[in-house]
Formats: C-alpha cells, sequence, structure tokens
C-alpha cells in the first residue's frame, strides 16, 4: 500500500506538469480564466478536506477511539495542527510569492527563482501527504477519490505557475520544467503520509485531518485572495463551486 499512494500521489503530481503544457505551444490564458480555475482547483480542495479527510478521520476515530465526541474533538486538533504545520512554514522558510512577494525568514543568497520553488513546494506538499494518507488507511476507494481530485486541480495550478514564471522572463522550457517539478514533491508527502499512517492504525484519525487542516490553510490564506485580487471574485466563485461538485461526485463514485 505504500508503494501505490507514492505512485498515486506522484500521478497526481505529475499533472502540474501536463497543465503547463500550452506554455509550450506559445499559448497563454487571461487573468479572468486563471483565476476561474484557481477557483476550480479550490472548490476540488475544499471539497476533498471534507469528504475525503475530515469526514473519514471522524469516522475511524469513533472506531479506534469508540466516541463520537472523542473523534470530533482528535478532528478538531488534527485540523488545527495542520494548519498550524502550513503557517510555521509560511512565517519560517524564506520563499516568493508571484503578486505578493517576499515572505518568511529572510531569504539570504537565494536566488528569485528558488524563493517561487519554496512557495509552490509549501503548497504543493500537504496534497501529496493527502493523498498518501487515503491510502494508507487501507481504504483504495478514498485514495483513488483524492489521487484523482488532486490531480484535477493541479493540472490549472501547473499552468498559473508556468504562465507566472513566463512572466517573470523565463523560457517556455523551463517555465513548463519548474511547474512539473514543484509537483514533483507530492509524491515526497505522498510518501511520508502512507508510511506515517501504515505503522500505526492510531496516527490515522489525526494524520487525515492533518492534511485537510493544511489544504484548507492554503485555500484561505493563498488561492481565494489570489482568485479576488483583480475583479473577477464571480466567475472565480463559480470555479470553487463545480470543482467542489465535481470532487463530490468523483467522491461517491469511488465510495
Amino acid at each position: 500500500m505504500i508503494l501505490v499512494g507514492a505512485a498515486a500521489s506522484l500521478a497526481a503530481g505529475a499533472m502540474t506538469g501536463v497543465g503547463a503544457l500550452p506554455v509550450l505551444l506559445g499559448k497563454t490564458v487571461s487573468r479572468r480564466t486563471n483565476d476561474t480555475m484557481l477557483g476550480f482547483a479550490a472548490g476540488v480542495m475544499i471539497s476533498a478536506s471534507f469528504f475525503s479527510l475530515i469526514l473519514p478521520g471522524i469516522d475511524y476515530g469513533e472506531t479506534i477511539y469508540g466516541g463520537t465526541v472523542a473523534a470530533a474533538l482528535l478532528a478538531g486538533f488534527g485540523i488545527a495542527l495542520g494548519a498550524g504545520a502550513v503557517a510555521w512554514m509560511n512565517a519560517n522558510i524564506p520563499h516568493e510569492h508571484f503578486i505578493t512577494g517576499p515572505e518568511g525568514a529572510d531569504p539570504g543568497a537565494l536566488s528569485k527563482l528558488w524563493l517561487f520553488i519554496l512557495a509552490i513546494t509549501i503548497h504543493n506538499f500537504p496534497e501529496g501527504m493527502a493523498v498518501g494518507i487515503g491510502f494508507g488507511g487501507g481504504d483504495v476507494a478514498n485514495g483513488m477519490s483524492l489521487a484523482t481530485g488532486i490531480g484535477l486541480q493541479n493540472a490549472p495550478e501547473g499552468l498559473a505557475v508556468a504562465l507566472a514564471l513566463r512572466g517573470q522572463g523565463f523560457s517556455k522550457g523551463k517555465s513548463v520544467g519548474i511547474a512539473l517539478m514543484t509537483g514533483l514533491v507530492e509524491p515526497i508527502g505522498g510518501l511520508i503520509g502512507v508510511a506515517a499512517v501504515t505503522v500505526s492504525s492510531y496516527v490515522l484519525p489525526v494524520g487525515l485531518t492533518f492534511a485537510a487542516g493544511a489544504m484548507l490553510y492554503i485555500i484561505s490564506h493563498e488561492i481565494i485572495p489570489e482568485t479576488h485580487r483583480h475583479g473577477h471574485q464571480n466567475r472565480a466563485t463559480t470555479g470553487l463551486l463545480i470543482g467542489l461538485i465535481l470532487m463530490m461526485l468523483l467522491d461517491v463514485i469511488f465510495a
């Protein structure tokens, strides 16, 4: 199951490169379309967080710890822990966003390119962990649902990254290559996630909700503010709802 989880997170992460491929053909998308696609990605992540991570986490918690209240409290702890972990990384790892600029610790001699890569890595790592944890619980259907959903939302994110890099003056090939490379951090997160919950089933409820909390923090802290920055909030919200509904349907289909 560890290898399956790692392979699924690798496939999901590779979708960032697939999504960036239009850049090689010289294709561009409008800011409005880009915000809509990022809204879609946010919707997929929200739906995955609840239907594929938090609710299963509570179910596992009830089975393992024998009580609904205990399971809900444990889920709340996991969500807070995941969000706190990403907040800590944001505050302590030097990185730079394309629009909002530098964040985190003093970057020292790190180039702007590496600061961009670190910013996207902070974003993608929890997604890979979510896929790995989904498989680590032994529920292949849940893992497949997560891998499919994360892969779907990685494609528009990969395109957004590549377009932003082109806007910074990078070549087409380098922009696509970097987008792919940032997605390939996901199997590392997937391997860690699946290994952690495979070692002990007692970790599973916290692991699932930890991944959800990390993704929810990213959605609220980065993706939604970015999609609303240029006045396209109506389209971004429509994209979010479409992504949420699609991911919900995937979760039901794979159940």
